[in-house]
């Protein structure tokens, strides 16, 4: 908690009143508790890149077109050390720059290849070292301290100011009863809705579904369930192929959650859990219509090494293999 997010209020907030000695003593406390606990003071992750680096990077990774100004601005960053930052990581070929299709006076940023191998690291170790801090708790505590957070979250509401909306995150969780049906429906209604495909489609995806619950391996196969706001937004899938290939199945989002990162967010996590159960390849199969789904695999690396037409759900397609060496 910053001392600037502690003071910024919503357009609706009452008055603001004396803040007592006290209540400042104690937030002053649990900063320099949280920070030392979470290793800030220290090389941030073992690495020779800032918080604030890394921060950026995370930014970059999971937005699916951010420009400069709007990564500054959500930040909290005065606009000449954000372009500082990103000039250092443009020499070091970490990120490369493209017109906007939106705005023709700004760049968007994507993360290269290069970028994500300094990143995804990084980003596996913060994983990391939240788990351990968690580890040692019991599961009732653990939730206690997540509730706690976001509890923290909700009433300071750091990123809300005049004019401004505070940013929309997804939760990710495991699947519960119910939502191998959700995931069938979405695909079917989706699908039918926006590229004509039909009900033969739908029952696909329910064999796929079926087959993942049937033949589950849970050391070596996920799922995660993508929440908005309490409501399900977005699926994805990691299955066993092979002792040493993964593959990406079941990619899906509605409508309202796109555009905020979600899809990229989802594969990331297919491609963390992947390492780290040691698969050395990720396969998936989509096809060429599909070109926000095509965007995010191609910007982690994956090639494109089949493409094939064929007839299909009603509709005549080119069905395409991609693959990521991990």
């Amino acid at each position: 908690m910053t001392k600037a997010s502690m003071r910024r209020a919503t357009p609706d907030s009452p008055p603001a009143t004396a803040v007592s000695a006290n209540a400042v003593k104690a937030v002053r406390r649990f900063n320099r508790f949280f920070t030392r606990r979470m290793g800030v003071l220290d090389p941030y992750l073992g690495s020779k890149l800032s918080l604030t680096d890394v921060r950026v990077l995370y930014e970059l990774a999971h937005r699916e077109t951010p420009v400069a100004s709007e990564l500054a601005r959500e930040l909290g960053l005065d606009g000449g050390y954000m372009s500082r930052i990103l000039r250092r990581f443009e020499l070091a070929g970490w990120i490369s720059r493209s017109a906007s299709q939106a705005d023709a006076r700004q760049s968007v940023l994507t993360l290269t290849a290069a970028g994500r191998e300094v990143f995804e690291p990084l980003q596996q170790r913060s994983r990391d070292e939240v788990a351990a801090l968690l580890a040692p708790l019991p599961p009732a505590r653990r939730q206690e301290v997540v509730d706690a957070m976001e509890r923290i979250e909700t009433l300071l509401d750091p990123a809300s100011g005049a004019g401004t909306s505070p940013p929309r995150m997804a939760v990710l969780r495991d699947p519960v009863p119910g939502d191998m049906g959700w995931v069938v429906q979405q695909h079917g209604e989706i699908y039918w809705r926006e590229y004509g495909w039909d009900r033969r489609f739908e029952a696909l995806v329910a064999d796929i579904a079926a087959q993942f619950v049937h033949k589950f391996q849970p050391a070596w196969e996920k799922a995660w369930i993508a929440e908005l706001d309490g409501e399900r937004v977005g699926a994805v899938f990691v299955v066993r192929k092979s002792p040493t290939t993964a593959q990406l199945r079941m990619l899906i989002l509605t409508p309202k959650a796109r555009g905020l990162g979600l899809g990229a967010r989802l594969t990331d996590e297919c491609l963390a859990f992947a390492r780290a159960k040691g698969y050395k390849k990720m396969v998936l199969w989509t096809n060429s219509c599909l070109t926000a789904a095509r965007g995010i695999y191609s910007q982690r690396g994956f090639k494109l090494c089949k493409s094939e037409p064929y007839e299909g759900f009603g509709q005549h397609l080119v069905g395409e293999t991609w693959e990521l060496k991990l």
